[in-house]
C-alpha cells in the first residue's frame, strides 16, 4: 500500500508544484477582474461535469468489478472495459455536441450574475467552448486511468495532471499569440487535455490493455455497472450542485469573487490532492480485493493505516492555513497583476476552507468501504444530507449574514464536516470500520502536535516580521518560507 502512495502521491505533488506554477504565471498574467472571472467560471464548468461523470461515480462503479473479473476471467475484464469506453466516448461527445450550441445558455444559468452583462456572457461562452472539449478527453483518460490502478499501475494517471499544467503555462508565457490571456489559458487546458490522453493511451497499450472502444451494449455486466454507477452519479452530481451553487452566488458577489475562490481553493487542494485523494485511489482496488476475499481483517487494517497517514500529513497544513493565510497567499501569489489585496482576500477563503481539510481526508478513506461492496447508495444518502446542510448555510451566510466568499468556503468545510460524520457512522455499524481506543489515541497526538505547531508560529509570526525589512527584497516569500519551516519543526518535535 505504501509504495503505491508513495508513487501516487510523488506524481501527485509534481503535479501540485507544477500547478503552483502555472498559477503563479496565471496570476501574474491574468488580473483578478471580468476577464478572470470568465475564464475561471470556463474552467470550472468542465470540471464539474468531470467530477459527476467521470472521476469519482464512474471509478466507484467501475474499478471494483473490473478488478473483480479480472481476479476471476480476465478476457471477460477486457471485453467489458472495452464496452464501457464506448459508452464513455458516446455520451461524452452527445454532451459536448449539446453543451456547445446551448453555451450561452448554461453560462447563463450557472452564472445569473453574468445576465446583465450581454459582453461577459459572450466571453465566458467562447472560453467554455474551448475549455469543454477537454471532458471528452479526461473521460478517457478516468476510464484508462481506472483500468491502470486496477492493474497495479498508478503512475501515469498521477502524472496526467502535469500535462495540464505544462501545457496551460505554456500558453500563458505566449499569451502574445492569443486574444487575451483568458483565451490562451483556454486553449492551454484543451491541449493539456489532449496531452494528457496520449499519456493514458500509451501507458495502457504498453501493459497491453484494451485501449480502442467497443460497441457499447447493454450486456449483463454493463447493466450491472448502471446499477452501481447511477446512485454514485446522484452523490457526485449532489456534491458538484454545492459547487454550482458556489458559481452562482460568486458571480453575484462583484469582480474578483472566483478570483478568490479559485487560488484559496488551489492551495487547499495542495494536502486534498497530494495526500487524500491519493489514498483513496490506492485504498479502493486494496478494499476491493480483501472484500471479495472476505479478509476482514485485511480491510480494517488497510482503513485504518490510510486514514492515520492521511491525517499525519494534513492536521500541519491545517493548523498553518489557520495560522499563516495571510503569508502563505502573498508569498505565493502576489507579483505582477495579483496584488497584495487579493492575496488578502484569498487568504480569508483560505482559511474557511482549511475547516474542512481534516474531514475531506477522512471521508475519502471512508468512502472506499461502502464502494468496494458495490454499496454506491449510502454514500449517495450521506452527500444528500451534507449538500443539504451545505446549501443552506451557503444562503445563510452569504445572503444574511454577509460573509460574502468566505461564507461560501465555510459552508462548504461544514457540508464535508457532516457527510463523513454520517457515513462514518453508518460505516461503524455496518461493521465496515473499526474505531478501537489506540486508532483515536493516535488520531488524537496527531491533533494536539498539529495545534501546537500552530501556537508556536502564530507565536513567532510577528518577530520574524519584524526582523526581515519592510523593503527587503523577495520579504514576503522570504517569510513564507521561514514560516513553513518553522511550523514544520514544531510538529515534528
Amino acid at each position: 500500500m505504501y509504495r503505491a502512495l508513495l508513487s501516487t502521491s510523488g506524481f501527485t505533488l509534481l503535479s501540485r508544484i507544477t500547478g503552483f506554477i502555472r498559477d503563479m504565471i496565471m496570476a501574474a498574467v491574468l488580473a483578478p477582474g471580468l476577464l478572470s472571472d470568465a475564464f475561471f467560471v470556463a474552467f470550472r464548468l468542465p470540471n464539474h461535469f468531470r467530477a459527476i461523470f467521470a472521476e469519482g461515480a464512474y471509478n466507484a462503479a467501475f474499478v471494483p468489478m473490473y478488478s473483480g473479473l479480472r481476479a476471476t476471467d480476465p478476457a471477460k475484464a477486457e471485453a467489458f472495459s472495452r464496452t464501457m469506453l464506448g459508452w464513455q466516448v458516446l455520451i461524452q461527445a452527445v454532451l459536448l455536441a449539446v453543451a456547445f450550441v446551448a453555451m450561452p445558455w448554461v453560462v447563463t444559468l450557472l452564472a445569473p450574475g453574468f445576465a446583465g452583462d450581454p459582453a461577459q456572457v459572450a466571453l465566458a461562452s467562447e472560453l467554455t467552448r474551448i475549455t469543454f472539449a477537454y471532458l471528452l478527453c479526461i473521460t478517457v483518460v478516468t476510464h484508462l486511468g481506472g483500468v491502470l490502478n486496477s492493474r497495479d499501475s498508478f503512475w501515469a494517471a498521477a502524472a496526467a495532471p502535469v500535462l495540464l499544467n505544462i501545457c496551460m503555462s505554456a500558453a500563458l508565457v505566449l499569451v502574445v499569440f492569443f486574444p487575451t490571456a483568458a483565451h490562451a489559458a483556454a486553449w492551454g487546458v484543451l491541449a493539456g487535455g489532449v496531452a494528457e490522453l496520449l499519456l493514458l493511451l500509451f501507458s495502457a497499450r504498453r501493459l497491453g490493455a484494451s485501449i480502442l472502444p467497443g460497441v457499447p451494449r447493454l450486456t449483463e455486466d454493463v447493466r450491472t455497472f448502471f446499477g452501481r454507477f447511477v446512485p454514485a452519479t446522484v452523490g457526485a452530481a449532489g456534491v458538484q450542485l454545492a459547487m454550482f451553487a458556489d458559481t452562482i452566488f460568486a458571480s453575484f458577489l462583484g469582480a474578483g469573487a472566483y478570483t478568490s475562490l479559485y487560488f484559496a481553493d488551489r492551495i487547499n487542494q495542495l494536502p486534498m490532492g497530494v495526500i487524500a485523494i491519493a489514498l483513496g485511489t490506492v485504498l479502493l482496488p486494496q478494499v476491493s480485493k480483501s472484500v471479495k476475499l472476505g479478509d476482514m481483517g485485511a480491510t480494517h487494517r488497510a482503513f485504518r493505516r490510510a486514514t492515520e497517514t492521511g491525517l499525519l500529513l494534513t492536521l500541519p497544513c491545517t493548523a498553518a492555513f489557520f495560522v499563516i493565510p495571510d503569508i502563505i497567499m502573498t508569498g505565493l501569489f502576489a507579483r505582477g497583476a495579483f496584488s497584495v489585496e487579493a492575496a488578502h482576500a484569498a487568504a480569508a477563503v483560505l482559511l474557511a476552507y482549511a475547516a474542512g481539510l481534516p474531514a475531506f481526508v477522512m471521508l475519502r478513506t471512508v468512502t472506499p468501504l461502502f464502494h468496494a461492496r458495490g454499496d454506491t447508495r449510502t454514500p449517495v444518502v450521506a452527500t444528500g444530507i451534507a449538500i443539504g446542510v451545505n446549501l443552506a448555510l451557503k444562503a445563510l451566510f452569504v445572503m444574511g449574514l454577509n460573509f460574502g466568499v468566505v461564507g461560501l468556503a465555510l459552508a462548504t468545510a461544514i457540508g464535508t464536516w457532516g457527510n463523513v460524520l454520517v457515513l462514518g457512522g453508518q460505516g461503524w455499524r455496518l461493521g465496515y470500520m473499526e474505531v478501537s481506543a489506540a486508532f483515536a489515541a493516535t488520531v488524537a497526538r496527531m491533533a494536539g502536535a498539529a495545534a501546537y505547531a500552530g501556537v508556536v508560529a502564530w507565536l513567532l509570526v510577528g518577530v520574524i516580521a519584524d526582523i526581515l525589512s519592510p523593503g527587503l527584497a523577495l520579504r514576503a516569500e522570504i517569510l513564507m518560507v521561514v514560516m513553513s519551516l518553522v511550523w514544520l519543526g514544531a510538529y515534528g518535535l
